[in-house]
């Protein structure tokens, strides 16, 4: 199906109202363009707890869409990243203070509630005369189908309702009923581990070293990832190695028993033991990722975010490489009115950045689960090396998407 040509005001459909539909919408919408969001969910909920933004995609909420001072008021400034021991607490290394990295890579690390966030571009889209309103959102509209043979694309909803579009952006994240649609299968995989997670009030966690930074207490087998919000609360992001589960096929189930989390990590350093307990934990993540596609695109469809390439979360970078997404993609589709062009480009500029992170963050997973002996001792010296960020971070931190396109 051609989409060479498209009319002078396009309608643009993006199905999924995360981080990088609402995004690619904030984008666009300040353009002129008309766009319309669907979403499944009868109210906006995010699923999970809190994501980390590092630069390379505060930069773009910031100068782009000039949320500056919302995400410093909803968001914590982290003061830098810490590897530790997960059983002495030892620092393994300490990458770049707060000031150093905000000069290094331009703009803050923000720990932020995924809440918050949502509320903060929800807030931009509807602008300040909207009162309760978004124009263009259209909630609890689950797709069902695409029929992309017509003058337009026309989406087909559970609730009988449907829409046409002159381009369709899937946007609907790492269970992505777009991306199904297109391959005509689903072809997620299995990564080897489970998650459990939590936020925790600092009041609780009197034991805890260097509350502002985000850490990683690594171990044979698993790790802890935390990180500040906005409050001072620490999001935590429990991870051990669970080889063919039963409910890997399930993405998110209930914890079997409770407390089932804390016994692989019951001998690790008391910091850790008082964080993962404080609160109540009652799912388990099975962590999954998406193996790279040659074509984000067919027809009048086009891949974003982690419906696209979804990863694990071990670089913390699922809503980061979907911000840059948005905004390379924007930034395509407005300087070129071929859109199977600007597509090609986009696509173009996005295969290697998000290949090269999915394999990141997969392989990081593996190092930090490494077993004692020589490969631990190994990477412990690398990450004790001065030049630690330079060699292993600042290809995704200090990473300017825009400039590339």
């Amino acid at each position: 199906m051609s989409t060479a040509a498209h009319s002078t005001t396009p309608r643009i459909a993006i199905v999924g109202a995360g981080i990088g539909g609402l995004t690619l919408a904030l984008e666009l919408r300040r353009k002129g363009w008309e766009v319309h969001l669907y979403e499944q969910a009868e109210e906006l909920r995010e699923v999970g707890a809190a994501v980390a933004l590092s630069a390379n995609s505060v930069r773009y909420l910031q100068a782009r869409l000039d949320l500056t001072q919302p995400l410093a008021a909803a968001a914590a400034d982290v003061d830098g990243l810490v590897f530790r021991s997960g059983r002495t607490g030892d620092v393994v290394g300490r990458v770049l203070s707060r000031a150093d990295y905000h000069q290094r890579c331009g703009a803050p690390y923000y720990g932020i509630h995924r809440a918050d966030l949502q509320a903060i571009l929800l807030g931009a889209l509807a602008g300040p005369d909207a009162g309760s309103g978004v124009e263009g959102l259209h909630l609890k509209k689950r797709l069902v189908d695409i029929d992309d043979s017509g003058a337009r694309a026309r989406l087909h909803f559970a609730d009988g309702s449907s829409a046409e579009a002159d381009l369709v952006i899937g946007a609907d994240g790492a269970r992505s009923t777009v991306r199904r649609l297109l391959l005509g299968y689903d072809d997620a995989l299995y990564s080897g581990s489970s998650a459990w997670r939590g936020i925790v009030p600092a009041d609780k966690l009197d034991l805890l070293p260097d509350p502002e930074a985000i850490q990683f207490w690594m171990g044979p087998g698993g790790h802890l990832l935390h990180y500040p919000i906005g409050n001072g609360d620490q999001n935590f992001f429990l991870v051990r190695r669970t080889p063919m589960p039963w409910y890997a096929s399930s993405w998110v189930t209930p914890v079997e028993r409770e407390g089932e989390h804390l016994t692989m990590f019951a001998e690790w350093h008391p910091a850790i033991v008082q964080m993962i307990s404080a609160v109540p934990v009652t799912e388990r993540w099975a962590l999954f990722h998406r193996p790279p596609l040659e074509s984000w695109s067919k027809g009048r469809v086009t891949l974003l975010g982690d419906a696209a390439h979804a990863m694990v979360p071990h670089h913390g970078q699922g809503a980061n490489q979907s911000i840059e997404d948005a905004i390379v993609l924007a930034d395509c589709l407005l300087a070129d009115s071929d859109w199977e062009e600007a597509r090609a480009r986009y696509e173009q500029l996005r295969h290697a950045r998000t290949r090269r992170v999915q394999t990141a963050s997969i392989t990081t997973g593996d190092v930090l689960h490494l077993p004692d002996g020589e490969a631990q001792r190994r990477r412990d010296a690398r990450l004790a090396a001065p030049d630690a960020f330079e060699r292993h971070l600042a290809w995704i931190h200090a990473f300017h998407a825009a400039g590339e396109a």
